[in-house]
């Protein structure tokens, strides 16, 4: 493999042994290398002035310099660069992960609490490479492609001081507009005539998705009053802490699901960590039901039932389905199924997505209407909702 091919990741915790697992995991990978190990920020910061770096995995709790201390002078220190917090599944870092990601952080792992816990958890192998793959590989095009300008080696077309402002002004990364030009657009769904008021929101989202939800929310406002549904792919601890910030940022109240609560009009409902979250009619009412069922796209939260089971519970037609900023697929299945019913589905797009995963394959799927930047969805899905323009 070529040296432009590697990913090369920096772990950075405390304990030694984990250090050391972690390594270990990433390194069965033949794309992924490890090329510094270090035991708190301060010596992460130096070890970047010797080492070419993609992706940093950030230990939350460590001596001398913890990891939301040393978070914004390593961004500052390599721009580009994509740090994955390591965080143990408490509230307390919970609330210091999701501040993390406000700052910065492209995402966060679940850490086991115990060496004998890490040593044989799979689920937290295959987490812990996923998003090192797919987070290095973003790092290291913008890695590669710093070093280009810098060298004065980058193509030379469309790199002029203008072209690349306007690129910047436009919210594309310099050096992928003519990727992103020869590529064909999605095609998007066209609407039927008409005016069909949804009676549900559904959100589906990922990496990068509670920086995009409070966003979406926030310009969402609160005169709408159809229930909201979230799938944020997060595990237990995070997702109760994930509800306190969208009820302050949003102005709705937001909270985890509660299996047989009876679904009121203008909250929120956010899937707890470990279970997915269906909605059922029983008795002229809706109800949430959380089951325990077998992952579905290796999560659990899952985007796809929570889909299925509001088509069944509201009707097709009576559905608007957002996919937010995420890696994998998961709701494009769940979407399909929205579609073919009758319902609407909007995306976020490439450009302001963390990563285009689960927007870009509903939108490549062509179950789109519309594939908008984040700051544009709230005021569309408010438009949809009180019945204005489609």
């Amino acid at each position: 493999m070529s040296n432009t091919d590697q990913i090369n990741v920096m772990v950075v915790d405390d304990a030694l042994v984990v250090r050391g697992m972690v390594t270990r995991f990433l390194e069965e990978s033949d794309d992924l290398s490890v090329v510094v190990s270090v035991g708190d920020g301060e010596r992460a910061l130096a070890a970047l002035e010797r080492h070419d770096v993609d992706v940093i995995v950030l230990d939350i709790e460590m001596p001398r310099m913890d990891g939301l201390t040393a978070l914004p002078q390593l961004l500052k220190k390599a721009p580009g660069i994509q740090i994955i917090m390591a965080s143990t599944l408490t509230l307390h870092n919970a609330e210091i992960s999701l501040k993390a990601l406000s700052l910065g952080a492209a995402d966060y792992v679940p850490k086991p609490t115990t060496s004998s816990e890490i040593g044989g958890r799979e689920d937290f192998k295959r987490e812990l490479t996923e998003k090192v793959r797919t987070l290095g590989r973003i790092g290291r095009r913008r890695r590669l492609r710093r070093q280009q300008m810098a060298n004065g080696t980058a193509p030379a077309a469309g790199t002029s001081a203008a072209a690349l402002a306007a690129k910047r002004s436009a919210g594309q990364s310099a050096g992928t507009a003519a990727f992103k030009a020869a590529k064909p657009a999605p095609q998007l769904r066209s609407m039927a005539a008409g005016k069909v008021q949804p009676d549900v929101i559904a959100i589906g989202s990922s990496t990068g998705g509670p920086q995009a939800l409070f966003q979406v929310l926030k310009d969402l406002g609160t005169e709408s009053q159809q229930p909201i549904f979230i799938t944020q792919h997060m595990p237990p601890t995070f997702t109760t802490i994930l509800a306190e910030h969208v009820t302050k940022a949003s102005g709705r109240v937001a909270k985890e699901a509660v299996d047989g609560e009876v679904v009121q009009s203008g909250r929120v409902y956010i899937a707890p960590g470990d279970y997915h979250m269906l909605v059922k009619a029983e008795g002229g009412q809706k109800k949430i039901h959380l089951t325990q069922d077998p992952p579905e796209n290796f999560c659990r939260p899952a985007v796809d039932p929570m889909l299925r089971s509001i088509v069944s519970a509201y009707g097709g037609n009576k559905v608007l389905t957002i996919i937010l900023t995420g890696m994998g697929a998961d709701g494009c299945a769940g979407a399909k199924v929205v579609v073919d019913a009758g319902g609407r589905v909007l995306a976020q797009d490439e450009e302001t997505s963390v990563v285009w995963g689960m927007p870009g394959a509903v939108a490549n799927a062509g179950l789109c209407s519309d594939i908008l930047p984040i700051n544009d969805i709230g005021s569309k899905i408010k438009s949809i909702a009180l019945g204005g323009s489609a």
